[in-house]
């Protein structure tokens, strides 16, 4: 399992914490050709760790916006790598970068061996997209996914729990993306991460956090919404068509050893005696490093294993682990 962090965006959303840097477009070649250069000898470099975690052989693209880096540095990437054709291979984009740059960049992806493209839509309400500081608009969304064929698997991200949102918004979103026939839905509930704009704006009173009644009822509405039309919740925040569940991030959840490429990216690494370890980059596009690595000890494996066995429906969780268990979600809450 590969995971590669791109570090860019064009603007910065409302609720994003994820490390990225922002670029002007036609003044960014520099910066993304030295991130491009920095991340193949990063490949070089750490060759044998990457092989060890290929017992499953996926590639994740994720940011940031990967959809900002042109067809040309995506293969340099992908050739560097070298592992293809892949079980699996994803790349997150944005709706404006696809419609934006028409149905050839679809076509390059497609060629470069992706199998999956993984859509930020957010919303169809262009007053919460505006609060969002989101590039698209819902028109713009609709164009973008309609430029990506039905070979590909087609994920659409959307955000409930959002300030302001209303019943009746989140319903003619869903709506909307269940006339597009995805077949892969992911549904996140806003949080408020610490260094994002949001966490300034309710700390300042601007904005205050949707209430815990409207959360649950957007919630609630999704899991019935989804599994009415077909889609399989095999995940806490996850929906499939039948068949089209995402293999690279259902091994995470399984806890497979991955390798994490980029700045600020994480790894999870299987040593020859047992133990476990995790590492992460520095967060720096001008020559990430790694930062640090931490063995897990075994009660922290045990943890991770239920916490993440309670996100799925693989369940259910062994009688002997249910005080851990109520403790971890009591933590969550």
């Amino acid at each position: 399992m590969i995971y590669i962090h791109v570090p860019f965006c064009r603007s910065f959303c409302t609720y994003c914490d994820f490390y990225s840097e922002t670029v002007c477009k036609g003044k960014d070649g520099a910066a993304m050709d030295a991130y491009v250069s920095c991340l193949t000898g990063e490949i070089s470099a750490r060759r044998a760790e990457i092989e060890s975690t290929l017992g499953l052989n996926t590639l994740y693209i994720g940011g940031g916006t990967p959809s900002v880096l042109s067809i040309k540095r995506l293969q340099k990437i992908v050739s560097a790598l070298g592992y293809g054709p892949y079980e699996e291979f994803t790349i997150e984009v944005n709706p404006e970068d696809i419609a934006g740059n028409g149905p050839a960049y679809v076509e390059g992806l497609s060629d470069l061996g992706v199998t999956r493209i993984s859509m930020g839509v957010q919303s169809l309400d262009d007053g919460i997209l505006r609060w969002m500081n989101r590039r698209h608009d819902a028109a713009r969304a609709r164009e973008a996914f309609s430029l990506i064929p039905k070979g590909l698997d087609r994920s659409v991200d959307i955000i409930t729990g959002v300030p302001g949102m209303s019943d009746e918004s989140l319903q003619k979103t869903v709506d909307g993306i269940l006339e597009w026939h995805p077949e892969h839905i992911s549904a996140y509930q806003l949080s408020v991460e610490e260094g994002s704009a949001l966490a300034a704006m309710i700390a300042s009173g601007k904005v205050q956090e949707a209430p815990e009644g409207q959360c649950r009822r957007q919630y609630e509405y999704l899991c019935s919404r989804l599994s009415g039309a077909g889609y399989h919740h095999y995940e806490i925040s996850n929906w499939a068509l039948p068949g089209h569940e995402a293999r690279h991030n259902s091994a995470y959840w399984s806890r497979l050893p991955y390798s994490g490429l980029g700045p600020g990216a994480h790894s999870l690494r299987m040593e020859s005696d047992g133990t476990q370890v995790r590492s992460w980059n520095s967060r720096s596009i001008a020559g990430w490093k790694a930062e640090g690595e931490e063995a897990l000890t075994p009660e922290e494996i045990r943890e991770e294993e239920i916490m993440l066995l309670a996100r799925t429906d693989k369940g259910p969780i062994p009688e002997k682990d249910w005080f851990v268990a109520d403790s971890l979600i009591a933590d969550m809450l």
